[in-house]
């Protein structure tokens, strides 16, 4: 069952739309790194979500709302509408989901002009009625969790919104360390979360900029929190969340474990990571997209020089020259 236990630590993959998709979550939770993972949103317009549509956005509904590796994966959905955001929690359970989450921190314009996202940052008695429509939506047994920034523009909203989430039925909350119109820019606060941790009686994870084992030790001390939320660092530094399970005390996740991240940047040493990606990711867009993320962090020292190539096996012929 998908539930953060007390007491027990717990690193997520935090969900990135269009970056963290199915191949991606199958190939990373090779690792051992995460204990569960949270879908890219889906989005909640003017109609509920229907259940095949859950089922082709995220397609470990099939197999137990579990990747290959037998790590947890939770839909996000997102929307502004509590009835339709409801109906349409219902029909995710109905597809095989093990727990919802709601996205109340999506910066993008494009989300926000449409009712979803960060923009229900500037309203809590919303934020706590669309997590208690979808906490009385969907069974007992499955958690309702909200993932959420510190406040549209102004971070000491974090405290009722925080209060809001809990008093709706949330399972536990995830807080980003920053405002919508804080955006991505460095860096990111994570004493604010601290101070709710230490206010709320369900659990709180902590997210933003965590992106070495150095960040997440800052990170653990100023949240107070045992659970984390990886998002780039995770793409950027891919052993990261190991080093972290280590420091916490963790043994890997799931079945298996058996992909290891190369400790050199060289090209040779990471053509067999990237022949093992090109299993599952039939997209030569979302490779290089990923090896950007690298590149980011110094992770790797080849991407000038696989950019410009057109197909995935030009990458792997690339990747194993000398």
């Amino acid at each position: 069952m998908l539930y953060l236990k007390p007491g027990t630590p717990a690193l997520i993959l935090a969900p990135m739309e269009g970056v963290t998709d199915a191949p991606f979550r199958a190939f990373i939770t090779r690792s051992g790194g995460f204990d569960y993972c949270v879908s890219e949103f889906i989005r909640v317009s003017g109609h509920p979500v229907p259940e095949h549509v859950f089922r082709r956005d995220v397609p470990e509904l099939a197999h137990g709302s579990k990747t290959a590796a037998g790590i947890p994966v939770q839909i996000q959905i997102l929307g502004g509408d509590p009835g339709r955001m409801a109906e349409s929690a219902q029909n995710a359970v109905r597809a095989g989901a093990l727990g919802i989450d709601i996205n109340f921190g999506c910066p993008a314009p494009t989300v926000n002009r449409n009712d979803g996202g960060a923009t229900l940052l500037k309203y809590p008695e919303r934020i706590e009625s669309i997590v208690r429509a979808v906490r009385d939506a969907v069974p007992a047994a499955l958690p309702v969790s909200a993932k959420l920034r510190l406040g549209f523009d102004d971070p000491e909203a974090i405290h009722e919104n925080a209060k809001r989430a809990e008093a709706g039925g949330a399972a536990w909350i995830t807080i980003h360390g920053r405002t919508k119109t804080q955006g991505y820019i460095p860096p990111a606060y994570w004493k604010p979360i601290g101070v709710v941790t230490r206010t709320l009686s369900i659990p709180v994870v902590a997210n933003g900029e965590i992106w070495s084992l150095e960040d997440f030790k800052r990170c653990r001390e100023d949240s107070d929190s045992i659970h984390f939320m990886l998002g780039r660092g995770a793409l950027a530094v891919p052993g990261l969340a190991l080093q972290i399970r280590k420091e916490l005390g963790l043994e890997p996740a799931g079945s298996g474990a058996d992909l290891r991240f190369p400790d050199l940047p060289g090209a040779r040493a990471w053509q067999e990571v990237f022949r093992k990606y090109s299993e599952v990711q039939p997209s030569e867009k979302r490779m290089k997209q990923w090896a950007r993320y690298l590149h980011s962090r110094n992770t790797i020292d080849w991407w000038d020089r696989i950019k410009g190539l057109g197909s995935t096996s030009e990458i792997l012929t690339h990747l194993g020259q000398r």
